[in-house]
């Protein structure tokens, strides 16, 4: 029997190899570099996450303009504190994950979708965190930003995949 925090494991691993990459628009360059920081992630390893994400952050400077090297970094950030949920490091890591999601709801360029998967990550993390604390009170917001995310986009694997880690992970905890 795994864990919820193994499932999530396997679902982050499977999402970033599974999941195309999100700057197809932008420069190719910047896709490159994403695509190297984030296969470069040992997700055994915090140490690895928090080296990504350091890159990813270097990215988000070097492209200020641009949406993809925030959405991971929170992405990467979130995986991070969901996998790692009660390292040292890992306050830190939601509040920059929080912060990052603030300033992709100011950008028009941002994908609905993956902005509300990324709002319904955050509170699932939240919840993985302490959830006899938590999950009575974020467990609505988490349901209501994949609903929204997978209303505007179907399609968002992202966004499945999460909402059914989710479910499976209620589910568990209810027996």
């Amino acid at each position: 029997m795994t864990s919820p925090i193994s499932k999530l494991r396997l679902l982050a691993i499977a999402l970033m190899v599974a999941t195309p990459l999100f700057c197809n628009a932008q420069d190719a360059r910047m896709g490159q570099l994403i695509d190297q920081l984030v296969t470069s992630i040992d997700r055994n390893q915090p140490q690895t996450f928090l080296e990504g994400i350091a890159g990813l952050k270097r990215l988000e400077a070097m492209y200020p303009d641009a949406v993809a090297p925030k959405f991971y970094t929170a992405l990467e950030s979130l995986n991070f504190s969901a996998l790692n949920p009660h390292a040292e490091q890992t306050d830190a890591v939601m509040e920059g994950a929080g912060q990052l999601i603030q300033d992709l709801e100011k950008n028009p360029a941002m994908d609905q979708s993956d902005l509300n998967t990324l709002k319904g990550f955050f509170y699932m993390v939240r919840i993985v965190q302490d959830p006899a604390q938590n999950g009575a009170r974020y467990y609505m917001d988490v349901i209501k930003y994949y609903d929204k995310a997978l209303k505007i986009n179907p399609d968002n694997e992202l966004a499945k995949g999460l909402q059914q880690q989710f479910f499976d992970g209620m589910n568990k905890a209810m027996q």
